[in-house]
Parts: C-alpha cells; structure tokens; sequence
C-alpha cells in the first residue's frame, strides 16, 4: 500500500507560479509512475502530467511547454512546477501513484488533493 499526501498550491494571479510536490510512503519500492491529474468545478478528473521510474514524461496538451514534473532521486517524490498559469488551471490538483504489488496486482493510490486557484 503507498499512502500520498500533497503540498503546495494556493492561489496566485494569472502568469505566475506555483509548485505541488507529493510525498510517497508506504511500500514505494512497488511504485512504477507518478502523476498529477486535477479536477475543475463540474468537470471530469483530467491527466495533467505524468512520469516513469525511468523518468518518460507525457503531458496534458493544454500544459505541455508551461508546466513541468520531475521525480527526485529515491523516487518517492514527485514534483510540478507550473509556470505562466492561467484562470483555467484552477482546479484540484491530485497525486496518483501507480505500481503492481507483490502478487502481480496493479494498484492505483490518490493524495487527498490540493487547490489551485489563479486568479484573472
């Protein structure tokens, strides 16, 4: 079982920045990718970003070139940067972790989420 809690957010005007970064814990060794996904007011839950053990990245259209995730080195840590935001970013902003656990089964954690709110 891998248990995430999220840090970071809050609000900020438009063109600034903000990080999220998202603690793992539990059996992290069992972890393969880690993403951010977030969820706008009466929208769906929405990738934004994601990042490999291998460190493959694959981004969201709508953020590519704006925001940025990395792992650190003990890979139980992921990071996203998120430069030049705008009022559509707002959202909650979750940690997903995925991996298989010792009998093979794949698993898919969430953090409790954090807000982002940019402001026009």
């Amino acid at each position: 079982q891998v248990q995430l809690v999220e840090s970071g957010g809050g609000l900020v005007q438009a063109g600034g920045s903000l990080g999220l970064s998202c603690a793992a814990s539990g059996s992290i060794f069992t972890i393969n990718t880690m993403g951010w996904y977030r969820q706008a007011p009466g929208k769906q839950r929405e990738l934004v970003a994601t990042i490999s053990s291998g460190g493959s990245t694959n981004y969201a259209v709508s953020v590519k070139g704006r925001f940025t995730i990395s792992r650190n080195g003990a890979k139980n840590t992921v990071y996203l940067q998120m430069n030049s935001l705008k009022p559509e970013d707002t959202a909650v902003y979750y940690c997903n972790a995925r991996g298989s656990n010792a009998r093979g089964a794949i698993y898919s954690s969430w953090g409790q989420g954090t807000q982002v709110t940019v402001s026009s």
